[in-house]
This record gives structure tokens, sequence and C-alpha cells, in this order.
């Protein structure tokens, strides 16, 4: 063998070892993922509950994945509020965090979409993800689409157009009072809704469409009066946490015989004032429901026994499940790399085959209608310990919820 062919080998044995030597390196790393969500406030309750259940679903991903990493949820206290989340965003670039992720808030959630497609523009090397789990402005993956930006719940027009093709088959809706938070989400609740009912069912009347203050009014008897006094049949609404809470509490208190259509009445501390049910139906549309089979199952019956909570943001597994798909795809977990493996990719989420759309980063999944009804043998689990729970109507599969986009997007 010539010296330069010998040296030749050798220089790709050396380099051969090096790169095997960063695969391994790559096995138990430890990524770290920063939660900015209300942890004080009005929506505390909220947020609590969402970073358990992203530290749990963490935890459960730590015990063996195809990347072979570790996920790490490192709490951001940004107090529902936008500015306040752009102050937590620096603080967890500065402490050399790269992936983020907010849920609660579409105000906040755009904030942190363009400060974090910024900050990667003006600083390669050192890119940073944002998951969002439950801001749903269509915006967001629309005309403010960003690459750095991958939604995992279905946005305000999905969950929409599955809900009206839903309602529009319910002969005994005639009157509906519209009623949400001031501001981008229940303003487009509003909206959309009005647009997609006057085209699947025009004889359906608009009879109240109030906007109010989100986080601060106290009692909603005002409110609920307005809507008794209108006739209606049917209450849309797209609030959640007190807002909603208060709102079902005041609804109980005045005996309204409406049915409630949601987006939220899942979420922490409404179950419990929902107890033993409103005078009409109670209904929510999502991507789960509280009687979904399989390892969704599994998940909120050891979170309940482990924090006496229900884990009601299946968000969650699916935003970890699709990390380690992308990171085991793109061998390594540089922001940069995993960005582009996510892209156009379908893994197993929680409620099986899920793809996370190439031309906006909206995760397209299949919708469910469910509605509060009491336990029973056939679905056992108990909602905030209140016998009840939300079981299915209506099943909506991905293609039906799906809507079009605008988004033109950027790529780096």
């Amino acid at each position: 063998m010539t010296l330069t062919r010998r040296t030749l080998n050798l220089s790709i044995a050396v380099a051969f070892s090096m790169t095997a030597g960063i695969a391994l390196a790559q096995k138990g790393e430890t990524v770290k993922i920063a939660f900015i969500d209300p942890l004080s406030g009005p929506f505390a309750n909220v947020g609590q509950n969402q970073l358990k259940s992203w530290q749990f679903i963490g935890d459960y991903f730590n015990q063996k994945n195809a990347a072979g990493v570790k996920f790490e949820f490192v709490p951001f206290d940004n107090k529902g509020s936008p500015q306040e989340s752009l102050t937590a965003l620096k603080g967890a670039i500065d402490q050399g965090i790269r992936y983020v992720t907010q849920g609660n808030g579409s105000g906040a959630a755009a904030a942190i979409s363009d400060a974090v497609t910024k900050y990667n523009e003006r600083n390669p090397g050192k890119e940073v993800i944002y998951l969002n789990y439950a801001a749903v402005d269509p915006a967001l993956t629309n005309e403010k689409c960003s690459y750095w930006h991958f939604r995992l719940d279905a946005d305000t027009t999905m969950k929409m157009e599955a809900l009206t093709s839903f309602m529009k088959d319910q002969p005994e809706i005639k009157k509906v009072y519209i009623i949400g938070q001031n501001y981008s989400h229940g303003q487009q609740v509003s909206r959309y809704f009005k647009e997609d009912i006057k085209r699947k069912r025009p004889d359906i009347q608009i009879v109240g469409d109030d906007l109010h203050p989100i986080g601060q009014v106290k009692d909603f008897a005002p409110y609920v009066a307005k809507i008794k006094a209108s006739g209606a049949d049917s209450v849309v609404t797209g609030n959640w946490g007190q807002d909603l809470t208060l709102l079902i509490k005041a609804a109980k208190e005045v005996g309204l015989n409406a049915s409630f259509y949601t987006y939220y009445a899942g979420v922490s501390g409404t179950p419990t004032a929902l107890a033993a049910g409103l005078g009409g139906k109670v209904r929510v549309v999502a991507y789960s429901y509280n009687d979904l089979p399989g390892i969704a199952q599994k998940i909120q019956n050891d979170f309940k026994k482990k924090f006496n909570d229900d884990w009601y943001t299946g968000a969650t597994y699916n935003g970890v499940a699709m990390l380690v798909a992308g990171m085991a795809k793109a061998k390594d977990t540089d922001p940069v790399k995993v960005a582009a493996a996510m892209e156009g990719l379908k893994f197993q989420g929680f409620q099986g085959e899920v793809e996370m759309r190439k031309a906006d980063h909206q995760l397209q999944q299949g919708l469910y209608i469910s509605e509060w009804r009491k336990a029973d043998a056939k679905h056992p689990y108990s909602v905030e310990n209140t016998g009840y729970n939300f079981q299915e109507v209506k099943a909506i599969p991905a293609y039906v919820a799906s809507t079009p986009t605008s988004c033109q997007m950027t790529h780096p």
C-alpha cells in the first residue's frame, strides 16, 4: 500500500470515527424546551395544568424514543401578556434554549412567532423553533406564517368547519347567540361561525353577538340575561379558562335552557362548573375527547393517578412525538435540521397518523364533536372528579376538517 493511500484510508477512518462519535453523543442528550404561558393571574390554573402535561409527556418519551434524547421543559411565566412573552423568550434564548412552546393566547403567539423569525434571521447558527400547541388564530398559518412556527392544534377555521358541519344537521337549532373574548380568537369565532352557518343553514338566526374583555369579567350575569332574553336555543363561544367557567356558572344560576357549543369546555375549572350539566347540551369541538381509546386513555389515567388532575391537552403528546420523529429523521437536534425534517412529516400522534403540512406548518388531524354526559361502564373516566366526561358524538376526518392556506412561506 502506498503512503498516499494509507494516509487517505487513515483520514477516512478518523472521519468515520468522529461522525460516529457525534451520533453517539446525541444519545442521552437533553433537549431543553421553554414553556411560555400564564403561571399566575386569571388563567394560571390552565397554564399550570399544561406545564405539568408537557413535563409528564416529556418524562413518558424520556423512557424510550427513536431519537435517543431526553426532554426537559423549563417554565417561564408570561402572565398571558404578549410583552411578557417576549421578555420570557429573550430569557430562554439567553439560557441557550433553542425550542419554545406556547399556546394560551393568539396575541402572545403572534408576538413570539414574529420575534423568533426575526431572531433567526439575525442569528444564523443559533436558530429557535416555536411549537404552538393551542393558539388558533388562522393568520399564524396564513398571512403571518413563519418557517419556524409549527402549529399542533387545529386553527379556528378548521374547528368551525367541523362544528358547523355538525350543527347544520341539528334541526332543533333555530336561534344562536355568540359570545366571546374581545381579542383575535373571540372575534374570529364570531366571524367564521356567521360565515359558515349562513352557507350551511341560512335559516338559523343570529340573535346576539357579544364580545367582552378577556380575563376581566367577574360576573357574567348581565351577559346571560341578554342571552336568555334573546330566546336563543344555542350559544356558540370560543371562551376558555376563567371566562368560560364563570359564563357557565352564571348560566346555571339563572337556569338558562340553551345548548352550548364550545371550543374549550374541557379546560381546567370549567368541568367542575358544569358538574351535572346545564339546561341544554354542552358540546365541544376538538382534536380529542375524554374516552379516546389507546395510548391517550393510558396517559390520561396515569396523569390522573399522579396529579389528581386531567390531561386534556393532547397536543403535548403530538408535539414531543413530532420532535422525536423529526430528530430521528434529521439524526440531529439542531433546529435548522429538525425544522426541515418536520416539514411534511407524517408521524404517529395519540389519535393515529397525523401530518405536519409543509405549505404552512399546520398539523392535519381529525376532529371530534363530543358531549358532556354522565360517566358509565363504557365511559368510566371522571373529569375533575365530577362523575361526568365528554363522549364522542361525531368524528370529522382530517380531509373534511382541513381548510386551505394562503401562506407564502419564506425558507431560510
